[in-house]
């Protein structure tokens, strides 16, 4: 493998992302502070296909993973927003947002751009007729509330900070390694690689399905894989498969869902997000438009020419930020290890991801008799206790919004 080649590709497509993902960032962090929790629930209550059309919009816009979705979707539910509202937002959120449609124009074209949040659109809708149709309302269980934390402060510094340090600290690594995947693919598999597969895109669609449903990929992270894979000869439609799915399931998102929300829920939800990745994808080599050539004028990895020197300051930016949020990340892994006064408690949770999973745990337990603080640590797998709050307490709290309690740590 051509060392210089490999830098060169990872230089370019930082460079190209760059931007638009500084901006798509800010956008998403000011949807964060200035949208609050209660207006989606709002619009989201009412048991008919209206509120699951409003499930779908309300989530596309939104920086979630497919992990930090389920506890504001469960704190949705605890809002009284109807089961199919959910399955809607469940479906339809993870697959996209503000900072990945603007990334997937910068790097796949404005195709892309477009079909990937209408595809995101139409499997919610679809997914949460079908769950109003065939779940019981009594399937679905009650939880305690998952909602986020209110917080407070300038504004103007919790958009910063949400959307340049704690998304970053969300999804950073993930988002490093696709781009690095993506330059090693551009470098290291030889062209056209797929057309091996000659004649046969369900096959690569259902290569890419074993591979991506079980992985947690970001919705942003997944970009630079899938136009690199594009570019060595998979199929446009094999490209949407793993953007669609990829980001919308993995492994643990489908535990949680099946505890949270129980078994025909949870089968529903991955029969449609599989099966409508696969539908759009056929239907997108069925156009015979070729993507590939577009994806390849937008990503520019070729090594003819440097990038301009302001996507250079931006890919600068981001990547300081993004050095600064994992540096952060791994710092609070080994401080939040030993409490500090003799009336503080760690215990051990497991399947916390990102902040909003963080701030779904301090919502479950901030309230119990005995809780003076509580903090949550995503990266340490740690909830720290102030008070005098009896184990069983939070154990009951943590479990009943789906995630995994082991005792102290």
């Amino acid at each position: 493998m051509d060392i210089q080649s490999f830098f060169t590709s990872l230089l370019n497509v930082v460079c190209e992302m760059a931007p638009y993902l500084l901006l798509g960032f800010f956008i998403a962090g000011v949807l964060h502070v200035f949208v609050p929790q209660k207006f989606y629930a709002n619009y989201l209550s009412r048991n008919n296909k209206l509120s699951v059309l409003w499930a779908a919009l309300l989530g596309i816009p939104l920086p979630l993973c497919s992990c930090g979705v389920i506890p504001t979707a469960i704190g949705l539910r605890n809002e009284k927003a109807s089961k199919g509202a959910i399955a809607s937002f469940l479906i339809a959120t993870p697959q996209t947002g503000i900072d990945s449609i603007l990334a997937t124009f910068s790097l796949m074209g404005l195709g892309f751009a477009i079909i990937r949040p209408t595809a995101a659109l139409i499997t919610g809708v679809c997914g949460g007729l079908l769950v109003n149709r065939l779940v019981r309302e009594d399937d679905v269980k009650e939880d305690v509330s998952a909602s986020c934390q209110v917080e407070s402060g300038n504004r103007i510094w919790r958009v910063l900070k949400y959307a340049y340090y704690d998304m970053l600290r969300d999804i950073g690594l993930r988002l490093l390694i696709g781009l690095v995947v993506a330059a090693l693919i551009q470098v290291a598999v030889p062209d056209e690689f797929f057309l091996s597969f000659g004649s046969q895109p369900l096959l690569q669609m259902l290569v890419i399905l074993v591979i991506a449903v079980p992985m947690y990929i970001c919705s942003t992270g997944s970009i630079p894989v899938a136009a690199a894979l594009m570019m060595k000869g998979l199929s446009p439609g094999a490209a949407l498969v793993m953007l669609m799915a990829g980001p919308a399931v993995n492994l643990a998102s489908i535990l949680v869902i099946h505890k949270s929300m129980g078994r025909r829920f949870t089968s529903i939800y991955l029969m449609t997000i599989v099966g409508f990745a696969v539908l759009f994808g056929l239907l997108l080599n069925a156009t015979g438009i070729d993507f590939a050539v577009a994806a390849q004028d937008a990503c520019c990895m070729g090594a003819s020419a440097l990038p301009s020197p302001f996507k250079i300051v931006c890919a600068t930016v981001l990547t300081l930020l993004i050095i600064f949020a994992l540096m952060m990340k791994l710092f609070s892994k080994f401080t939040s290890k030993k409490p500090l006064d003799p009336d503080v408690t760690v215990y051990r949770v497991e399947d916390m991801h990102c902040s909003h999973c963080e701030a779904a745990v301090i919502r479950a337990v901030e309230d119990l008799p005995g809780v003076e603080k509580a903090k949550a640590s995503a990266s340490a797998n740690t909830l720290t206790i102030k008070g005098s709050a009896t184990e069983e307490a939070i154990r009951t709290a943590v479990e009943g919004i789906g995630y995994t309690f082991k005792g102290k740590a």
